[in-house]
């Protein structure tokens, strides 16, 4: 692989589920088989990995998707030109509750997601203190919250003040009452839930379309100078891909998971057995049916930016902005 222009490459993720296929490429040697060298880097939040991506410390990482629209707008605190040329995962973020919470207004599990947004919405209204975070404002997770209380009252929604906690801290802020609710990527409402902090209120593929949560990031600047480089690395992770949808038996993913300290509980075919399915079925089908950006997402991504931050642009520039998120390997390599 001599033609490669870089050999050896920083990839930051955040502990989710959804950086499962970046982490089984370095373990199955597929990022060695392009002529790679990947280091992988744990960064502790997403504002920290967007930094570190925009920087240069890192050549690629596992993003959330609504920061490449946000800081092609200058709206994230830096105005920087990331793109994407594969996606990692479809919204499949959960909001959760304390269960005292829940006790306390009378909300029972399994109840839909509009009648948990009138139940949170109420007692907000009746000046009860209830704290929400959510991972990070360009995020679809906190979209997510936002539509979930415009279920009951679009105007409430657009006002109430949210915290932001990184996802490895969901479960530490919930137990010790930091907030309330948080809305986050698995496995750390199962986490809480499993040690008896809080239940699951609500789905996000119930509240938001499914748009692209999690994209492989890098910079303008950086997917130019090395094309083919990003070819074998994006090569590698989707081979990945492949193989957790298709495999029977995830044992040895899910061991690989908790030596990266992702999940962090019991959980087994034979204890809370329905959470264990419930991860394997999501690491299975965590990028859906397709792994290339879609224009739409990014489109929605924005209406939502204009949507709660009151940010003025118009369709035309919509389509702009969106297109200049999305990376072509493909053609970039004709």
């Amino acid at each position: 692989m001599s033609e490669l222009e870089q050999h050896e490459i920083n990839i930051g993720f955040i502990p989710l589920l959804d950086c499962v296929a970046i982490l089984w490429a370095e373990k199955k040697g597929y990022f060695q088989e392009q002529g790679l060298k990947v280091n992988l880097i744990c960064e502790t939040s997403w504002a920290s990995l967007r930094d570190r991506l925009a920087y240069g410390f890192l050549d690629a990482a596992h993003c959330l998707s609504a920061m490449l629209p946000a800081a092609a707008l200058g709206q994230d605190q830096l105005k920087a030109n990331l793109k994407t040329p594969l996606v990692l995962s479809i919204n499949q973020a959960f909001i959760s509750l304390r269960q005292d919470l829940c006790y306390a207004l009378d909300l029972p599990p399994n109840s839909d997601e509009k009648f948990s947004s009138h139940k949170m919405v109420q007692a907000l209204k009746e000046n009860k203190s209830v704290n929400l975070a959510h991972v990070y404002k360009y995020s679809i997770h906190h979209f997510c919250l936002r539509e979930w209380l415009a279920l009951t009252d679009p105007d409430f929604a657009r006002n109430f003040h949210m915290l932001t906690s990184p996802p490895p801290s969901m479960v530490k802020g919930i137990a010790q009452h930091v907030f309330d609710g948080f809305c986050v990527g698995e496995p750390w409402n199962l986490q809480a839930q499993i040690e008896g902090h809080s239940f699951i209120v609500a789905s996000s593929p119930n509240i938001i379309p499914a748009v692209a949560d999690k994209v492989l990031a890098v910079t303008q600047e950086w997917a130019e100078q090395y094309p083919l480089t990003l070819q074998a690395l994006v090569t590698a992770i989707q081979k990945a891909q492949a193989d957790l949808q298709q495999m029977e038996d995830l044992s040895d993913v899910w061991q690989m998971l908790v030596e990266y300290q992702i999940i962090q509980f019991e959980c087994s075919a034979q204890q809370h057995v329905y959470d264990f399915h419930k991860i394997q079925n999501i690491i299975r089908t965590m990028a859906g049916d397709t792994t290339e950006p879609k224009l739409n997402d990014f489109i929605w991504l924005l209406d939502q930016i204009q949507k709660w931050d009151n940010f003025p642009i118009s369709n035309h520039e919509k389509q702009i902005l969106a297109q200049s998120c999305i990376y072509d390997l493909q053609a970039t390599l004709v």
